[in-house]
């Protein structure tokens, strides 16, 4: 393939460079001989809160760095719309999510591998998971790596109110975890995160930072992709527009789409790949027929307990914690440590709330502070929170286009609590947070419970507070479902069916979400999709308890 005229031609054009758009970049361009466009629509990550972890919820609500997605209104959730905050940035949403470094369950994989997707077991994606982490803490475990790219580190000096959490667990017979990435989460205790040095450390700075040095890497920023380019079947290039510039990216060999669970079905579906009838009477040309572009949304609702206290232990801004506050800056400033190098959710616990469960089916997530009821990103005033959070929800949605205009953002509905089921586990973590708060290691605080209130104690009133309040913890997934089906849109080998030379690597590609958060997962599937896209035998399977 020769560029035409107006065409840059390389031999792979990534689109998108969140999380697994850095990590391919790294890869990919890691072979001299090939050229690598890796295409993002944001700017750099030069945003000052993208880089101080206690940022993430000013960084989260940052418009320059974000699309500003809403879903449609959730009929279950009393006809709100959902904030789903996207990171529009290099690092992707790596450069604003909360830095947490977690796999989910061992069993999750397991049960891609039985819906026939095979090489995506558990003791086949360890490997991967392993290759791209620097975990000096976990040194010496057969779970964890030392030397990869990205740093996974203890939280330093965690608020001390993590000590009251921790008590509690103990005190309601609770056990404890060693390591919530290993053989078995399931249980109670601090997590790690995605922190170097006491700074984020975001895809764009492990993976794409040490990349950009190669001469035959191109970034391509603030250049929104308006569809890839399909002849005879086959991926050829992708269009983007750049200050108002049109652009051809040519790809001699690959196309691989890494614009996440939204991004890369709209994508697609500008592309024409998707249901032909909908394509047809927006007036897009169709290219494949593939009805499932767009389908299987998936996302993990959490609901809060939230309690008020006048104790000033708890991080938040007030008159008592003022010298505190402001020595905190000092340190960070001097020595990128103390509270500021936190991101702020330190302990949680996996846990199986009903019976007859084989694994956990809640995130219970403690906060050292009170959640704020307006979007002012720090803590005002003190407080703590329990968020559990709904692991294997069983509602479905859907991503679709509210235009063929590239630039206009697609329709998500993620259709929460439509799927009645997903009621019962929330109520019962609901009950349990209390019980939590209620154990003696907690009473020092004397703390009282904000929302949902004394008050709200049957299930009815447990119910309407869950609609009232609830919201995604940003992990949406599964519109570009991976399967042995015909009726799935990637293959196991992340090929978009029907079109020859086109990947999607993402979380779009998960069949269902994993029993927990969806970075570092998101990094695996990027890894092995590497090794797809070179040709390269896939790492070997570890064959260590799976829990």
């Amino acid at each position: 393939m020769t560029a035409r005229a107006g065409e840059d031609l390389f031999d792979y054009v990534i689109v998108g460079a969140g999380t697994a758009g850095c990590v391919l970049a790294n890869r990919l361009s890691a072979d001299p001989e090939v050229r690598v466009a890796l295409v993002e629509a944001g700017p750099r990550d030069s945003h000052p809160f993208i880089h101080i972890p206690a940022a993430v919820g000013a960084a989260i609500g940052t418009p320059a760095i974000g699309w500003g997605y809403a879903t449609a209104p959730q009929t279950q959730l009393d006809g709100r719309r959902v904030p789903i905050p996207r990171g529009r940035v290099l690092g992707g949403s790596s450069s604003i999510n909360g830095m947490v470094y977690n796999r989910g369950h061992p069993r999750d994989y397991d049960d891609w591998a039985a819906m026939g997707n095979l090489g995506w077991s558990y003791r086949e994606v360890l490997p991967y998971f392993i290759r791209s982490e620097d975990n000096e803490t976990m040194k010496g475990s057969p779970y964890h790596g030392v030397g990869g790219e990205m740093a996974v580190t203890d939280i330093d000096h965690p608020n001390r109110m993590n000590q009251a959490f921790l008590g509690a667990m103990t005190e309601l017979q609770i056990r404890p975890t060693p390591d919530f990435n290993g053989p078995d989460p399931e249980g109670f205790g601090l997590r790690q995160g995605t922190i170097r040095g006491g700074r984020r450390e975001s895809m764009a700075t492990a993976f794409l930072r040490p990349a950009e040095r190669r001469r035959n890497l191109e970034v391509v920023t603030k250049a929104l992709a308006q569809r890839v380019v399909i002849e005879d079947s086959r991926a050829v290039g992708v269009d983007v527009l750049r200050n108002g510039v049109p652009r051809r990216l040519a790809a001699r060999r690959e196309v691989v789409v890494c614009g996440g669970a939204i991004g890369s079905p709209q994508l697609l579906l500008l592309s024409g790949i998707g249901d032909g009838d909908q394509l047809s009477a927006m007036g897009i040309p169709v290219t494949r027929h593939l009805p499932a572009v767009g389908a299987n949304l998936q996302d993990h609702l959490a609901v809060l307990l939230q309690m008020v206290m006048k104790d000033s232990t708890s991080y938040g801004i007030s008159l008592a914690a003022a010298p505190r506050d402001a020595w905190n800056l000092v340190e960070y400033a001097l020595w990128r440590r103390g509270p500021l190098a936190s991101n702020l959710f330190e302990s949680t616990a996996f846990l199986r709330t009903g019976p007859g469960l084989d694994r956990p089916d809640i995130q219970f997530v403690f906060q050292p502070a009170r959640r704020n009821q307006n979007a002012f990103p720090i803590p005002v005033g003190h407080g703590f929170v329990m968020s559990s959070v709904l692991l294997y929800p069983k509602s479905r949605g859907h991503i679709s286009l509210a235009s063929p205009d590239p630039s206009a953002a697609p329709v998500i509905d993620p259709n929460l609590l439509s799927a009645e089921e997903d009621f019962a586990p929330l109520l019962r973590a609901l009950v349990f947070s209390r019980r939590v708060f209620a154990a003696p290691a907690f009473a020092p605080y004397r703390a009282t419970e904000y929302l949902p209130g004394a008050e709200a104690q049957d299930e009815e009133a447990l119910k309407a507070y869950i609609r009232r309040t609830s919201s995604t913890v940003h992990h949406p997934a599964g519109t570009c479902r991976m399967g042995a089906d015909a009726a799935s849109v990637v293959d196991p080998e992340l090929r978009v069916r029907g079109v020859q030379g086109l990947r999607v690597a993402d979380a779009s590609i998960f069949p269902v979400l994993m029993g927990g958060n969806t970075n570092a997962p998101v990094v695996m599937v990027a890894e092995k999709a590497a090794d797809m896209v070179r040709g390269r035998p896939p790492l070997p399977a570890l064959d260590l308890a799976a829990g």
